[in-house]
């Protein structure tokens, strides 16, 4: 049986290890959003804690009534860690005042379309060709992904933000 999944703020403490995480999983500490080119360190995050080390991380970017996941990264598969980073960062957009949070991938990434899906998001747009503008920006984004894809279209992910509506009593 696996622990409780514990989630903290990302705080200076983290990020030596978050930095070198980013680094190793995203192929450096930039990402390209739509067609914007991101460094992942001006951002705040979560960080996942599990049985006293850290297992997971979360960045994600504040825009008004929008949130967006910039990464989500897991290193205990099936503990529930990736859940709960998403969570956090639902909660946290709510008490932002965000109406949607959403999140960009790849054509390849079949595993994050399950994981986002099955947590209630949708997909809303698909930018055919986005990666080979996506290289202008970072040219290091490899050619082919995951399971022999090639890379080439970005995918939008989105999911919409239930107000929480606070009982006056008296």
């Amino acid at each position: 049986m696996v622990g409780q999944v514990i989630i903290h703020p990302l705080s200076g403490e983290d990020l030596v290890w978050a930095h070198a995480l980013i680094e190793r999983e995203w192929g450096g500490l930039t990402m390209v959003s739509r067609g914007v080119l991101y460094d992942m360190r001006a951002f705040p995050g979560a960080v996942a804690w599990l049985e006293g080390a850290r297992a997971g991380l979360a960045i994600y970017r504040l825009d008004g009534a929008e949130c967006e996941v910039m990464s989500l990264n897991s290193l205990v598969e099936g503990a529930g860690i990736g859940t709960a980073l998403l969570e956090a960062v639902m909660d946290t957009a709510r008490a932002a005042g965000c109406q949607r949070v959403f999140l960009i991938t790849t054509n390849d990434n079949t595993p994050a379309l399950r994981f986002y899906q099955r947590r209630g998001f949708r997909l809303v747009a698909l930018r055919p060709g986005a990666l080979n503008a996506a290289r202008q920006l970072k040219p290091d984004i490899p050619a082919v992904g995951l399971d022999g894809i090639p890379l080439r279209d970005e995918l939008e992910l989105e999911r919409a933000l239930e107000r929480v509506m606070h009982l006056r009593t008296g």
